[in-house]
């Protein structure tokens, strides 16, 4: 679903202000969000102090404060101040700290969290016993991570090849190694396939592929990585539920699999190989789930597009668009911002916006209103 690096990426208010206000700055009190994280019904937050943040559905321990109360506010994850990066499945969530410990939480139906275990946490517990995990990311019911060797790792649920170790395992429970290969940079985790790319700029995707959205021109499933084309300009890749989105050095947006929604930006029919979303050449970061992609430019803008039924795209309406749509007319969007049916996106003054779907209070502002354009976030102080 996302893909997050140890480093902080990845994207998602107390006041409701209309679109003409968008351009105000953070509170001052409020602790500044290096990076952000959306899962279906719940959000996750780090702070620049490195303190984590979750609010929302709570269903199966997901915020991980030991308890499966829904908060419509942001609570703190226990105490430590070395989370570096965080993505979050649909109801669990995975984090890295700065000493390369990999910790997971929330539902772990199908060993989602990679901890030997098919039992639901609502505190974090760690990942095997490695200090060199680097980034990962988490998606419905499967999870892969990246080492700082690059070596790519994946576990959880295995039924349509999306672990790429083959159809042999149904479940994995702990991490299992993806191949052998160890140039792997980042990789992003969809409802069943995964996607990733190496530091030579190849794009592999593997596991469901009904809807193409593994970019092979195949309708079927590949269960080992397989490369996507020839290219070797990719930069950094998006999976959604059953779509992928892809950005390539020359600043070029690209698009495959389901468009029921018009998630991949064009009008049609599904399509089984990248189709170029319009011509620009500004795109530097692009992230999707479910059937919603967001991307932002070289500017700081914002763009959009997919499924509106809850106001995600944070266009004022709920209204699908089979484009790229601008979310207000701020250009200090950063590249940390993570899409559901809710979107929260962090801006340069470390300000966090959220929008869409509020019906777990996943937006932090204290209420279950849903918004359609974008409302600080506030952090306690």
């Amino acid at each position: 679903m996302r893909s997050i690096i140890a480093r902080a990426a990845t994207c998602i208010g107390i006041v409701v202000l209309a679109i003409g206000a968008m351009t105000g700055t953070a509170a001052a009190a409020a602790p500044a969000v290096s990076s952000v994280a959306a899962g279906f019904a719940h959000t996750c937050a780090i702070s620049t102090d490195g303190a984590l943040w979750c609010w929302g559905g709570n269903y199966t321990g997901q915020l991980g404060d030991g308890t499966t109360t829904d908060r419509t506010t942001p609570v703190r994850v226990g105490t430590a101040t070395a989370w570096a990066g965080i993505d979050a499945g649909t109801s669990y969530t995975c984090a890295v700290q700065t000493g390369g410990t990999l910790w997971c939480w929330g539902s772990n139906r199908r060993g989602q969290l990679g901890d030997g275990t098919t039992i639901n946490r609502t505190t974090p517990v760690p990942v095997g016993t490695a200090t060199t995990w680097a980034r990962v990311s988490a998606g419905d019911s499967h999870a892969c991570a990246i080492r700082t060797g690059g070596t790519l790792w994946c576990w959880g649920s295995n039924r349509n090849g999306q672990l790429g170790v083959g159809m042999s395992v149904d479940t994995a429970t702990t991490p299992v190694q993806v191949g052998t290969a160890t140039n792997w940079a980042s990789v992003t985790t969809g409802f069943a396939h995964t996607c990733a790319v190496r530091t030579d700029g190849t794009l592999w995707c593997w596991g469901d592929s009904s809807t193409g959205q593994l970019g092979l021109g195949i309708l079927t499933y590949a269960a080992t990585p397989t490369q996507v084309g020839t290219a070797t300009t990719w930069t950094g890749a998006t999976a959604g539920y059953a779509f992928t989105c892809a950005v390539r050095a020359d600043g070029t947006l690209w698009c495959w699999g389901e468009n029921g929604y018009g998630q991949l930006g064009v009008s049609g029919a599904y399509q089984t190989t990248p189709i170029q979303v319009g011509a620009a050449t500004s795109w530097s970061r692009v992230n999707a789930s479910d059937d919603t992609p967001c991307a932002v430019r070289t500017d700081g803008s914002l763009w959009c597009w997919g499924n509106n039924m809850l106001g995600q795209l944070g266009d004022g309406t709920t209204t699908h668009r089979f484009a790229p749509t601008r979310v207000g007319d701020a250009n200090t969007w950063t590249t940390g911002f993570a899409v559901s049916y809710h979107s929260c996106a962090v801006r340069t003054d470390g300000s966090l916006w959220c929008w869409g779907n509020n019906m777990s209070g996943q937006l932090g502002d204290g209420t279950t209103t849903q918004r359609s354009t974008p409302a600080q976030v506030t952090l306690p102080g």
